[in-house]
């Protein structure tokens, strides 16, 4: 699946609703919509924001396009820090609301989406993310889950991270790439390491690393990392250069995985691979220095066992430092459920 980088608005009040939707319903259009499907995404978009300003009265909405095979969707993610849901199947029910309003929000919103997804501790916020697909639906992946946020600084329109994997069905290579400064020419470097991954992804990471080094030779450079999963061999591997963070969590234990000083591209001092044990049922957080390094996904009881779009829009939501592009990066191996 491709994901593109989101577009962030901060909801406030009700007047920037209407802003918001505009852009949700041109993406829509864009993407080859029908008049239904562009009318479902405007009212998701308008019910999200509108619960955001009636509980929370302020939050963000995250809206991209998805792309899986020949399949066009949109992600909608609404995040806040408010009272939260103290009975999510309740309040999932139409009629049912905290503020006397009607109170078809969340149902009205998993109704019209093909996929739908929630988590909420009581006081302390919600995070919701949603995806409609247009004219066809793509079935389930049975192997991997992922989900992502990808945002510029604020001030600009395309943001220096970038993150791709790709995926033979035996092995899965994940890069995440956050070229120096921001803007397009930090762009322009993490791009020209993506597009070393596509004839690249079965060799190893430490290869890979060098190849892109002379790929992004004339760019800024860029802090990179690369995680290869085998499942067959139950094995991962891993090679990194930069301040990008990147842990593991297995069924029982947790390991943070280790990049060296330099910069791809410009002073690569050395690349050295590491060798672990994959088990089923592990799951990896990878982000960029955009994203500060405090987190514990154990303060927030449950998340992790929710989908992945929503471990990485609650980090965010948190931690997001606010003085360079931010991505966080979430992948879950599924194929032993």
């Amino acid at each position: 699946m491709r994901f593109s980088t989101q577009q962030a608005f901060h909801i406030t009040e009700p007047s920037e609703i209407s802003a918001m939707r505009r852009v949700a319903s041109s993406l829509a259009a864009g993407l080859g919509f029908n008049e239904t499907k562009r009318g479902q995404v405007e009212l998701i978009v308008t019910e999200a924001a509108t619960n955001i300003i009636k509980h929370a009265q302020a939050g963000e909405i995250l809206i991209r396009s998805l792309e899986e095979d020949d399949c066009l969707g949109i992600e909608i993610i609404a995040i806040d820090k408010g009272p939260g849901i103290s009975d999510i199947k309740l309040q999932m029910e139409d009629g049912n609301s905290t503020t006397g309003t009607y109170g078809g929000g969340l149902g009205a919103m998993s109704r019209l989406s093909q996929e739908f997804h929630i988590y909420s501790t009581y006081s302390h916020g919600a995070a919701l993310a949603m995806v409609i697909w247009g004219d066809k639906t793509p079935p389930p992946d049975k192997q991997w889950q992922m989900g992502s946020i990808c945002i510029p600084i604020k001030g600009e329109i395309v943001c220096g991270d970038a993150w791709t994997t790709e995926s033979d069905g035996n092995t899965l290579m994940l890069l995440l790439s956050d070229g120096l400064g921001h803007g397009p020419d930090a762009a322009r470097a993490s791009n020209a390491a993506i597009d070393v991954i596509p004839d690249n992804f079965t060799k190893s990471p430490a290869l890979v690393l060098e190849r892109m080094h002379t790929a992004l030779h004339g760019t800024r450079g860029a802090a990179v990392v690369i995680c290869q999963v085998n499942e067959e061999r139950g094995e991962l591997r891993f090679a990194g250069v930069g301040n990008i963070a990147m842990s593991v969590f297995a069924p029982h234990e947790r390991k943070h995985l280790l990049s060296h000083n330099g910069i791809v591209g410009s002073n690569l001092r050395k690349v050295q691979e590491f060798v672990h044990t994959w088990e089923q049922g592990s799951m990896i957080i990878g982000h960029s220095d955009g994203l500060a390094t405090r987190w514990d996904i154990d303060a927030y009881p449950g998340l992790a066992s929710s989908h992945p779009s929503l471990i990485a829009a609650v980090l965010y939501r948190d931690f997001v430092r606010g003085r360079d592009d931010v991505t966080v990066v979430v992948i879950k191996d599924i194929s032993g459920f």
